[in-house]
């Protein structure tokens, strides 16, 4: 369906811009509400609308802003109009919701800090996005049964099998980050089933409110706890969100990559943790050892690159213990043994130096030699 509607979208930090250009109306208003859902989705928490550029808002648009604010709020988030004037004014002034939806409030939004992407509507995919305005009042009857009325599974099953699609959906937005489709898919589905358990219709807000963020969170733990070869501590996944949302905020604003120095400084962590974080990106997927290298020889693996173990590896173990031992023994039988050893003098050439017989000489060695054996062997 093609509207009259224009966006363009602009970030920083957790806020969002969205200019429109055109027709604010029945037909285009759910294009409206669709991409500022995904900018929550995307854990933006304040959304300006910019309407200066925009001919003409109706009735149904207006409730359409008006249920966005109403919604906005229940998220812990914000959303305004700003460069509201001529008609569109007038027709929020007539419904007596100017004030509330902030149309006086002035944009602090300077032209330098504008990206102005331009919105596909066309890719939007209204007619399986939206949940079914159904779910909400079906859960609040499903509430009212008694806990063994066999109502209670009737209706539960239907609400999952009409929700079931734009639970897919959430997961499609995953989908590029490198899981299969199909794992992600019954991830939102576990979500979903856990959003229909926990909902509270006494709470006064829609279904979709309360299931989004608990399948995009159900989602989010799969990456977080289930997809890494090398499962890192929560602290370092947790500061390699932020550093990656960091870089892409300092990426804007330097006109250049960040180093690790201008990202600590951004987020206030030491540099050693920052480089620590991005060299525990490679642990998300681990290189597989028979992967071919790049050389001429496609037989050649990592694995054939790897140096062997050393020939004498295996007596650092036995060596260490031997040091221990020799200590134990008497000064004297020290000196004989280092002198035999590491001196490679005979029994005769030992006898002269340490002032004794040969045969004593023999008898000492032995002696030696018995104890480190039979200790080691023990």
């Amino acid at each position: 369906m093609t509207v009259d509607l224009g966006v363009s979208l602009s970030t920083r930090r957790d806020e969002s811009l969205l200019e429109l250009t055109g027709t604010l109306d029945y037909a285009s208003a759910p294009y409206l509400r669709q991409v500022i859902f995904e900018r929550f989705d995307a854990g933006t928490r304040d959304i300006a609308v910019e309407v200066s550029d925009l001919r003409l808002i109706d009735a149904s648009a207006i409730k359409v802003m008006l249920y966005l604010h109403h919604r906005a709020a229940q998220l812990d988030a914000t959303i305004h109009l700003a460069g509201t004037r001529g008609t569109v004014l007038s027709a929020v002034e007539v419904a007596g919701v100017a004030k509330e939806l902030g149309a006086y409030d002035e944009l602090d939004w300077p032209p330098s800090e504008r990206q102005r992407r331009p919105v596909d509507l066309d890719g939007l995919h209204l007619g399986h996005g939206h949940w079914p305005p159904e779910a909400t009042e079906q859960l609040a009857r499903l509430h009212r049964l008694a806990p063994g009325d066999p109502g209670r599974s009737r209706i539960r099953e239907s609400v999952i099998e009409a929700c079931l699609p734009t639970a897919e959906q959430l997961a499609r937005r995953y989908g590029g980050a490198g899981e299969p489709l199909a794992d992600l898919t019954q991830v939102a589905a576990l979500g979903l089933i856990k959003a229909v358990d926990g909902f509270d219709p006494d709470r006064g807000i829609e279904f979709g409110a309360y299931a989004t963020p608990t399948i995009a969170g159900e989602i989010k733990r799969h990456f977080r706890d289930r997809t890494w070869g090398v499962r890192l501590p929560r602290r370092l996944q947790e500061l390699r969100l932020r550093v990656n949302q960091a870089r892409d905020d300092l990426t804007q604003r330097l006109g250049r990559s960040p180093t690790v120095t201008d990202l600590a400084e951004h987020l206030d962590a030491p540099e050693e943790e920052v480089i620590e974080v991005l060299g525990a990106g490679h642990a998300y997927r681990p290189v597989s050892l028979d992967t071919p290298t790049r050389t001429a020889d496609d037989s050649t693996t990592i694995a054939d690159t790897i140096g062997g173990e050393p020939a004498d590896f295996g007596m650092v173990e036995f060596r260490e213990a031997l040091r221990v031992l020799v200590e134990r023994l008497p000064e004297r039988e020290q000196r004989i043994l280092a002198l035999r050893f590491y001196g490679n003098l005979t029994q005769t050439e030992i006898a002269e130096r340490v002032g004794m017989s040969q045969m004593h000489v023999s008898r000492l060695l032995t002696h030696a030699l018995q104890f480190l054996r039979r200790r080691l062997s023990e």
